[in-house]
């Protein structure tokens, strides 16, 4: 006998996933924000691998690596369960080179110093959202690749859709480890949190969250050596990809 929990009523998520390449292995697709990457918690249906597995038909289709519910951009799923394993450890080894694009507040600063490490060691308690710095070894690595100001047209968009006046830029993040929420805490350790972030500086209640006001955090290139065939694999979204809402 089997049993299965019905899931709760999900408010839907207002935007589709975009396929960016498919074969007879993998299926690498464009998530957009609020939409997590697999099913936890509350969020069940509204969530990428169901929304796959329904549209497509494949139930063995699965996640080789995460991405926070708010971040959109790329994500790698698996086809069949023969393969799983061998892109599964290619992201649990960090043998995949991820690129990141954020808006937030421009720091002449930071524009100076990028390239720049940022280095620290990021916890997490269970049940609390926000992640925190703390003592030991380090465990989260960031490179700050580069930042740059934003053009006067998209600027005044996202000023009017944050409710802000500041002068934003986009800043181009290379992450080496993948701790949870590490790019959105680094950024704020900074100076410069992320537009539409709702953990940092100060989490925000369930029920604020607004659809028409994303986390301008999208993940926009990925390559990695083929664990199956050895060929080099390189996929990427244009950066605007982080305006397109």
């Amino acid at each position: 006998m089997w049993f299965y929990r019905i899931p709760a009523p999900e408010v839907p998520v207002p935007y589709e996933i975009q396929t960016v390449y498919e074969d007879d292995r993998i299926l690498v697709v464009s998530k957009p924000p609020f939409l997590a990457t697999m099913p936890r918690a509350q969020h069940i249906t509204e969530t990428a691998t169901v929304r796959l597995r329904r549209s497509t038909g494949n139930n063995e289709l699965s996640p080789a690596h995460r991405l926070d519910r708010l971040t959109s951009g790329l994500l790698l799923f698996t086809k069949a369960q023969q393969f799983r394993g061998a892109y599964q450890t290619l992201f649990a080894q960090r043998q995949a080179s991820k690129t990141y694009v954020a808006v937030a507040r421009y720091s002449e600063d930071l524009a100076t110093q990028a390239p720049l490490w940022w280095r620290n060691r990021i916890e997490k308690t269970p049940g609390q959202f926000q992640a925190r710095t703390g003592e030991g070894p380090v465990n989260a690595e960031t490179l700050l690749h580069n930042v740059q100001r934003l053009e006067p047209e998209v600027e005044s968009r996202l000023q009017q859709v944050h409710n802000t006046h500041g002068t934003l830029g986009l800043y181009t993040l290379k992450p080496a480890t993948g701790k949870t929420h590490q790019l959105r805490l680094h950024m704020h350790l900074a100076g410069a949190p992320i537009l539409g972030d709702n953990g940092y500086p100060t989490p925000l209640p369930p029920e604020a969250e607004d659809y028409s006001v994303p986390l301008r955090l999208c993940a926009t290139q990925l390559e990695f050596t083929d664990p199956v065939d050895g060929t080099a694999r390189h996929f990427t979204l244009p950066e605007t990809s982080v305006f397109a809402i």
